[in-house]
């Protein structure tokens, strides 16, 4: 092999050309577990799985956290303030109450999404028979 080759070989290995890209694939095998027992102030297990959480990522990306999450039937997320980053769900099944930073509730089922933005309140409770699965994307600004 000529030496420009063999370079090129080992500096794409290290990372050497430049910036390391992140991650990009979070495989549903691969994804971490992280269930938080009474979130917010809530009721349960908010089960989660994650391709990364906001212990994982840096200052400078925008997105802090992304995952599944499920709540079964009772379960509950209390309400809780974002004072620095958002916060929104998709719902993907069962249904669900959702509570706005005004303590307004309503009802919500798959396709519905929710967000909190920066400064305000949420909860969310299985208000269903069946788990209420939903998206968690939390993001931030720098």
């Amino acid at each position: 092999m000529n030496k420009l080759l063999i370079f090129a070989l080992v500096a794409g290995t290290l990372g050497w050309a430049g910036a390391v890209q992140a991650e990009q694939l979070f495989l549903k095998d691969t994804l971490k577990t992280w269930d938080r027992e009474k979130a917010g102030g809530g009721e349960g297990t908010l089960a989660g799985k994650f391709s990364f959480t906001r212990n994982d990522t840096k200052k400078e990306e925008a997105i802090k956290e992304i995952g599944w999450m499920t709540l079964k039937p009772g379960a509950s997320v209390g309400l809780h303030k974002h004072d620095a980053n958002e916060d929104a769900y998709i719902i993907i099944s069962g249904e669900g109450i959702f509570t706005d930073t005004a303590g307004k509730e309503s009802p919500v089922k798959a396709g519905d999404i929710t967000i909190a933005r920066k400064g305000e309140s949420h909860a969310l409770k299985n208000a269903g028979s069946e788990p209420l699965v939903f998206l968690d994307v939390i993001a931030a600004q720098q």
